[in-house]
């Protein structure tokens, strides 16, 4: 699978970040580290000089002998009022250091503390396998007024090229959003409901760039000023009984986004948020969704894809024994006009809609500001099964949409045990249908009778 449209500036970044981190290092000491991703060009050179870089050579003795790295031996405060980044930037050289022979080395978050963390990367690879434990709490700096100078705002911690890594803990991670969904250029948030230019980089809460074997569970996660947990190009990830929550209204405040990325487990977790609960962008296959709870936001959603004409691929994916509780949407795929590339071998089974307004929606027209030009060219969708999804919708739409290209139908769309009632009244809305291929293998309430047989 070839993908140069992304790799040719990912390497262009990678050389830039490496001539300016690299003389920065040679400052101070001699390290070895000089990865970057193309989607974070800006962590290198003056606009950064608050994000903490975390080498994993120390150089000053490190605390831990019994393999247990606690911040607070480390100098950290955790009164909610002192920056502790520093604290925490030794404790994770000195654990990713760590080569001890009988068990991982942890990193100790102490419950009962609540500690202030300035943006900051941690930087692999570590010597052994890690255990990030997280029992407090952590808190960014409170709003943008607050955020550094200089500093581009786009994320807040960072994982980076790290492998055989779990971060677990009964703590929290507080992203103080609430000043951030209130800026001017979010949707409705100017005067009068209107929406101003101006910069919108919300931070992401937690970051993962080129990653591998990681294992997240039973983190609790609240009011991130944007993305909760993001992965780009990584590997291996098993997320576990997390809880993500965000107001209604929080824009742009997805759970979980995933691009890149393959060998994915997102099980026994609820996620409540403003936004899609897990978005499944480009690059992404072999990702197994099960027993997820979505409250509020957009649902589970593959894309958008296809964006400026651009090539997208995904593969393998399967949702199963999950429920949408008053979603905007239940299980949805998006993609713009004028790309290219394929959704293919995606599974839904199992879901549970309760008063979703769109429980099962194709929309191969997906344009957020209503003014994009007709394409012919589009990302082909095929091979989508929908089995034992039963439940309740609003009545404002349709309870299932297929709107697929005119040029690029979609094709082998199965469903099976389909029974979506509208959750007041007696009147069940037909289906809609644009240009899409398959059969119904049961009975299905409301019937698809606007599906085409076949193959075109």
């Amino acid at each position: 699978m070839t993908y140069f449209p992304i790799f040719i500036p990912f390497v262009a970044s990678c050389i830039c970040f490496f001539i300016c981190y690299t003389q920065a290092r040679l400052h101070n000491h001699h390290h070895h580290h000089s990865h970057h991703h193309h989607h974070y060009h800006n962590l290198h050179g003056h606009e950064n000089k608050h994000m903490h870089l975390s080498p994993s050579n120390a150089s000053y003795k490190c605390h831990g002998g019994d393999g247990i790295f606690d911040v607070r031996e480390f100098g950290a405060i955790g009164d909610g009022v002192e920056d502790d980044t520093n604290a925490f930037k030794k404790a994770w050289e000195c654990a990713c250091q760590s080569q001890n022979q009988t068990h991982p080395p942890l990193l100790f978050v102490p419950h009962g503390y609540s500690f202030i963390m300035q943006p900051s990367i941690f930087i692999g690879p570590c010597q052994s396998p890690l255990i990030f434990q997280v029992d407090g709490t952590l808190m960014p700096p409170d709003g943008p007024e607050l955020w550094p100078k200089n500093n581009k705002r786009h994320k807040w911690l960072v994982f980076y090229r790290i492998s055989n890594m779990t971060i677990k803990g009964i703590g929290l991670i507080d992203g103080k959003g609430q000043q951030w969904w209130n800026l001017p250029c979010q949707p409705h948030k100017g005067p009068n409901g209107s929406t101003l230019p101006g910069p919108c980089d919300s931070p992401v809460a937690i970051s993962f760039f080129m990653c591998t074997n990681l294992t997240l569970q039973e983190l609790k996660i609240k009011d991130s000023p944007h993305f909760n947990l993001r992965f780009d190009r990584c590997i291996s990830i098993h997320i576990e009984s997390i809880s993500i929550s965000t107001p209604t209204s929080s824009p742009n405040t997805d759970g979980i986004h995933i691009g890149n990325t393959n060998d994915v487990q997102i099980y026994n977790s609820v996620i409540s948020n403003g936004d899609d609960c897990v978005s499944i962008g480009s690059g992404c296959y072999d990702v197994d969704i099960k027993n997820v709870t979505c409250v509020h936001g957009h649902g589970i959603s593959i894309g958008s894809l296809g964006e400026h004409n651009s090539w997208a691929w995904v593969s393998n994916i399967t949702v199963r024994d999950s429920t949408m509780k008053r979603t905007k949407n239940g299980v949805r795929i998006k993609t713009w006009q004028g790309g290219y590339g394929a959704v293919i071998g995606v599974k839904y089974e199992n879901i549970l809609m309760d008063n979703v307004r769109n429980p099962i929606i194709i929309d191969q027209f997906y344009c957020p500001t209503k003014q994009c030009l007709n394409q012919t060219s589009a990302v082909a969708v095929s091979s989508i099964e929908y089995m034992n999804i039963k439940g309740t919708y609003n009545i404002k739409s349709p309870p299932m949409h297929f709107g697929c290209s005119d040029s690029v139908p979609c094709r082998n769309i199965t469903l099976s045990e389909v029974e979506l009632l509208p959750i007041e009244g007696q009147t069940v809305l037909d289906a809609f249908c644009w240009n899409v291929y398959g059969e119904m293998e049961t009975m299905i309430i409301p019937p698809v009778y606007c599906m085409s047989d076949g193959t075109p």
